[in-house]
C-alpha cells in the first residue's frame, strides 16, 4: 500500500475515533429529565433488618400476647435512578430502555412537579409514617383490639370552600348529621355529594361542637370536595413499632398490617410459605394501588417468593407481565389479603381472584 494512503487512512481512523470519543463524553455529560424505575430490594416484615448487634425486628409488639411466625411476608420496593436535582445522562437513558426489567419515565410521573429532592424525601417519609399508623390500626382491630380514632383537619387548600370556615386540628365528627368513625368514610360521604351541593359538617373545635355548612366544588376530574386533608389520630391499646429502614412512600402498608396480624394471632399465617406484595392501606382496611408494580413483581421473584399480593386497581398493569414461577393474587381490602395468605399457606388458591381471571 502507498505509505501516503496508509497515513491518510490512519488519520481518518484517528479523526473518527476522536469524534466518537467526543460523542461518548457528551452523552455522559448531557442530562435528561427522566427517571429509571427498576426492581428494588425486598424486606421481610416477619424478619429483621441488619446483622449482628445492629439487627432489629421489622415489627415489634409490646403490651399484648404475641405468637411465633414462620415463612416470609416481603414488602417490595422500586429502585429509582434520577431525580429533579440529579438528572440521568444519555447513556443511562439508553441503558434503561435496554433493560427488560426497568422502565424509563418522565421525572414528573415519579416526583410530581416543583418539588426538590429534599421535599420529595420529606413527602415519602410522611407517607411511610401514615401507612404504618393505618396498618397498625387495621391489624389491631382485626385481632379484636379497640383503637380510638379522631379525624382532624390536617390541611386546608386556599380559596376552596373550607378556607376560612374550618381550622387546622378541627375534629370532624359527622357529615350531614351522620357520624363517621373512619377517614375513608368521611371522604366518601363528602365526595358522594354533587358539585355545588351543600355539605354540613359536625365539627369539634376545642371541645365545642358546631355545624359548618360548605358548598362542594370540583376538586378535579368532576369529583366533589371542600379542599381539606383529613388525618386520623389513633389511640393504640398496645405498642407496635415498625422499623422499615430507609424506605419511603405508602406502598408497604398492606404488608405491615399482615405481619402485625400474624404476630398477634396463634399459628403461622403463611404456613411457612414465601409471599410478597404491595399496596397502600387506609383506616377502613381498603388496599389501594401503587406505582412500579411490574418491577416489584420481578423483585419478589428474585427473592424466591412464590405468591404476590397485588392491589385490584393495579391488575391492568399486571396482566401479561407476571414473572415465571410467581402466582399473583388480587386483593382489594385487608380481609381479602388475609384470606389470600391463608389460602397460599395451604397451597390451594384456585378459588381466589387473580388479576385477569376473576
Amino acid at each position: 500500500m502507498d505509505p501516503r494512503r496508509a497515513d491518510s487512512l490512519a488519520w481518518q481512523i484517528i479523526r473518527v475515533s476522536g469524534v466518537l470519543l467526543v460523542i461518548a463524553l457528551l452523552m455522559s455529560v448531557i442530562k435528561v429529565p427522566y427517571a429509571i424505575e427498576a426492581p428494588g430490594p425486598v424486606s421481610d416484615t416477619l424478619g429483621s433488618r441488619g446483622e449482628g448487634e445492629s439487627a432489629a425486628q421489622v415489627v415489634t409488639v409490646t403490651g399484648a400476647k404475641s405468637y411465633p411466625t414462620d415463612g416470609n411476608l416481603y414488602f417490595t420496593t422500586v429502585s429509582v435512578n434520577g431525580s429533579p436535582d440529579e438528572h440521568i445522562n444519555v447513556w443511562e437513558w439508553i441503558g434503561g430502555h435496554l433493560d427488560d426489567d426497568a422502565i424509563v419515565v418522565p421525572e414528573e410521573r415519579v416526583f410530581g412537579t416543583g418539588n426538590s429532592q429534599q421535599e420529595i424525601r420529606e413527602i415519602n417519609a410522611a407517607e411511610m409514617q401514615g401507612s404504618q399508623k393505618s396498618a397498625i390500626a387495621v391489624a389491631l382491630r382485626s385481632t379484636g383490639h379497640e383503637v380510638g380514632q379522631d379525624n382532624v383537619v390536617a390541611s386546608i387548600v386556599e380559596d376552596y370552600p373550607a378556607d376560612g370556615k374550618l381550622e387546622l386540628k378541627d375534629k370532624i365528627l359527622a357529615v350531614d348529621g351522620k357520624r363517621q368513625e373512619r377517614v375513608s368514610d368521611l371522604v366518601a360521604a363528602i365526595s358522594d355529594r354533587g358539585v355545588g351541593d351543600t355539605v354540613e359538617l359536625t365539627v369539634d373545635r376545642g371541645g365545642v361542637e358546631r355545624q359548618v355548612r360548605l358548598r362542594a366544588e370540583d376538586i378535579g376530574n368532576g369529583r366533589a370536595g371542600i379542599g381539606i386533608g383529613i388525618e386520623p389520630i389513633y389511640d393504640y391499646p398496645v405498642e407496635v413499632r415498625i422499623d422499615a429502614g430507609n424506605v419511603g412512600g405508602p406502598s408497604a402498608g398492606a404488608m405491615f398490617a399482615l405481619a402485625i396480624h400474624d404476630v398477634l394471632t396463634p399459628g403461622e399465617l403463611t404456613g411457612g410459605k414465601s409471599l410478597a406484595g404491595t399496596g397502600t392501606i387506609n383506616d377502613g382496611g381498603a388496599i389501594g394501588p401503587i406505582g412500579g408494580i411490574r418491577q416489584k413483581m420481578v423483585g419478589a421473584r428474585e427473592a424466591q417468593a412464590e405468591y404476590f399480593l397485588a392491589p385490584a386497581d393495579n391488575c391492568a398493569e399486571v396482566v401479561g407481565h407476571v414473572p415465571e414461577g410467581l402466582t399473583v393474587l388480587e386483593v382489594a381490602d385487608f380481609e381479602s389479603a388475609v384470606a389470600a395468605v391463608e389460602a397460599a399457606a395451604t397451597g390451594d388458591v384456585a378459588g381466589l381472584p387473580s388479576c385477569g381471571t376473576r
